[in-house]
């Protein structure tokens, strides 16, 4: 058992490697993409751009992606954490390397051309997929490969926002993967070596700035309560407009899934340009308290209706950030409305906002321990757990309430096994015509498939 042990975690250290430097690699690929061009060699200037630009960009990137996408094969086009999902729930031979090549220049694409969605989703896919190629190498076993993969994603999640134990928990909340200690080693060694490639390129910090935060008042955890209500309401409102986005585009041609999602974010982009690439910029000057009411609301409204509906639509990049974006911008929005009338406010600037985000994430994901985790790595402050632990489980709570146990992942896996049950009976059909042409002919000669 020792050896086995043994030998499953020497694995685990291999394939955190793997991971992350290919997550590294496509963050990297991505930021130097993004200053290339964008006004003043700036990561996420997207804001400087004209406004003919701003839409233009998304449109013109989803019009690349269906070039690319519409040419591949249907099974090729499954990618990010519901393609995972898919393989780790139904133990399927393998994740192809083939659709981890599509996921970074897909991601690539999608991210750079400024649809609002994030690196880290397909981050997680690419740190299962390297970890399956490994294990086809190597010849492992069904489990050792389960295993793997589920380890690469943990270290992905590590390596994109220097939270290791936030990445293990990730693997047992949403990859749902059974807690065992031969289970969780692997996954624990994974993480920690994921965590150590991106702190060699990118330091100690994590994604974004963290502001210092100082401990709120206990007088404050009633208006904690209330902001994670909202976020429970608003989380449930992203997973529904997913869903009914992802219906809405089942069986229709990524030309026009990914159009939608190009041209929708183009126009919201004119009045929130905040919301295109992964929005982390913006995410700074919340935690800063610069935007003012307004330009909270917009950034809220748009990021949510752009998100759900690029990720309804398909488009080959993750939630993970946005859901971080959308809580951030709840939280300063309820910082700005009762600081200057709440008589108890003891909070620092970007307080309200780190909690909102943390909750958000546990909301949509519905992963609230990871959600809570990543609010003690990303502050390395203990204090802010008792306001987080509030604001996570009161919006956990109004999320199940409204929907059940859904989450933003699991439903649409379920529209994909629906539009791959489409797709089935529309090839089986196509197959069975031309026998049922020739049937109907009432020649038996010429028929010698017909039966008197």
């Amino acid at each position: 058992m020792d050896k086995l042990l043994l030998r499953i975690s020497l694995l685990g250290a291999i394939t955190g490697f793997m991971a992350g430097v290919l997550v590294t690699l496509f963050r990297l690929t991505i930021e130097l993409s993004q200053t290339a061009f964008l006004p003043d060699n700036h990561l996420g200037n997207y804001e400087a751009l004209p406004g003919w630009l701003r839409f233009m960009l998304p449109v013109t990137g989803a019009l690349l992606l269906a070039l690319i996408f519409e040419r591949l094969p249907a099974g090729q086009r499954a990618v990010g954490i519901v393609h995972l999902l898919d393989y780790l729930r139904f133990r399927k031979l393998n994740l192809p390397f083939s659709n981890a090549l599509v996921q970074f220049f897909g991601g690539l694409i999608t991210i750079v051309s400024g649809h609002s969605v994030d690196r880290e989703g397909p981050g997680v896919h690419l740190g299962a997929a390297s970890a399956s190629l490994l294990s086809e190498k190597l010849k492992l076993d069904e489990d050792e490969n389960y295993l793997l993969a589920a380890a690469g994603g943990a270290a992905a999640i590590a390596a994109a926002f220097n939270t290791p134990l936030a990445g293990v928990i990730f693997v047992i909340e949403v990859l749902r993967v059974r807690y065992a200690i031969n289970n969780i080693v692997p996954v624990i060694v994974a993480s920690v070596v994921g965590t150590v490639i991106s702190r060699i390129v990118y330091g100690e910090s994590p994604a974004f700035a963290v502001p210092a935060l100082s401990i709120c008042s206990l007088a404050e955890l009633p208006i904690m309560m209330l902001m994670g209500v909202v976020i429970g309401i608003l989380g449930t409102g992203f997973i529904v407009a997913v869903r009914h986005t992802a219906k809405l585009t089942l069986t229709w041609r990524p030309l026009y899934a990914f159009v939608l999602a190009g041209v929708l974010t183009g126009l919201l982009a004119q009045w929130a340009p905040g919301i295109m690439g992964v929005s982390y910029d913006a995410l700074s000057r919340i935690f800063n308290n610069e935007p003012g009411l307004q330009a909270l609301f917009l950034l809220l409204f748009a990021k949510l209706i752009a998100t759900a509906v690029s990720i309804g639509a398909r488009l080959p990049g993750g939630l993970i950030g946005p859901s971080l974006i959308i809580g951030g911008a709840v939280g300063g929005l309820t910082e700005l409305l009762i600081k200057d009338w709440y008589p108890f406010y003891a909070g620092s600037a970007g307080f309200y906002a780190m909690i909102g985000m943390v909750a958000m994430m546990g909301a949509i994901l519905r992963a609230p321990l990871s959600a809570l985790v990543a609010l003690m790595e990303l502050t390395g402050n203990l204090h802010v757990i008792l306001p987080g632990m509030i604001a996570v489980v009161t919006a956990e709570i109004a999320t199940r309430a409204l929907i059940g146990d859904v989450s933003a992942f699991t439903t649409m896996l379920k529209i994909q096994h629906e539009r791959e049950a489409v797709q089935h009976d529309a090839e089986q059909d196509s197959i069975a015509q031309p026998l049922e042409l020739e049937t109907d002919t009432g020649d038996t000669e010429k028929n010698p498939l017909k039966i008197d």
